[in-house]
């Protein structure tokens, strides 16, 4: 597979090619957009890995033009998560967007993570995150020892979002977007579906909190931990 990493910070750009070098990824680098747009018509990578603060033209032009050519899927850069910029750049049809910094595996998981959304890559049959182990293919969850939960279609692809970037908070939006699409969801939706899952995954184990809520914010997936 093939990723184009448009960053103009020299520095950063080295990292992440080697970090998904190292994860098997063939990487071409652009600094500035117009360079991005002629690398990925000569290239035609498979993602694009997109800073949205670029020299020459920049990432949402970057971005608007991809998207009048083709469906790759692409991975926006930013400083903030509250950034407009990042409104826009998923209004305009990127798929997903990091927050800076960023650790390496949370890096290459979440590359694979559009690349299977986007039917790029095979799917692995399972994930795992601390006691926590999805089946895909069976839709259901695992806890240590206990019995599997049978899940719904939306409350895997939340869970999945959250084991993906398990410790890390995410916005409610960002939730709605990867759950539902842009337009397909809302917060009253996703405050339902966290319940569901919630008191699937809870029930029965011990009074263990997996789920925590982020007031003004939105939701973290943590280590199972016992309430009072």
């Amino acid at each position: 597979m093939k990723v184009l990493i448009v960053e103009d910070d020299l520095a950063l750009s080295d990292v992440v090619s080697f970090t998904l070098r190292r994860a098997g990824f063939a990487v071409i680098t652009a600094y500035d957009g117009r360079v991005a747009l002629e690398s990925y018509l000569a290239e035609r990578p498979d993602l694009v890995l997109l800073d949205l603060n670029l020299p020459k033209l920049d990432g949402l032009e970057v971005c608007r033009r991809i998207r009048a050519l083709d469906q790759t899927p692409i991975i926006m850069l930013s400083a903030r998560s509250d950034d407009e910029d990042v409104v826009k750049g998923l209004e305009l049809g990127a798929d997903d967007y990091i927050v800076k910094p960023f650790s390496p595996s949370q890096l290459v998981a979440r590359v694979r993570a559009v690349l299977r959304r986007a039917g790029a890559v095979e799917t692995p049959d399972s994930l795992q995150t601390a006691d926590l182990r999805l089946d895909r293919e069976r839709s259901e969850v695992q806890r240590s020892n206990l019995p599997p939960i049978r899940l719904t279609q939306l409350e895997m692809r939340l869970l999945e979002a959250f084991m993906l970037n398990a410790g890390q908070v995410l916005p409610s939006d960002r939730l709605i977007s990867t759950v539902w699409g842009i337009d397909g969801g809302d917060r009253t939706m996703l405050k339902q579906l966290v319940y569901r899952l919630r008191a699937k995954l809870e029930h029965g184990a011990a009074h263990a909190v997996y789920i925590e809520t982020v007031p003004s914010i939105g939701y973290v997936l943590t280590p199972a931990r016992k309430t009072e």
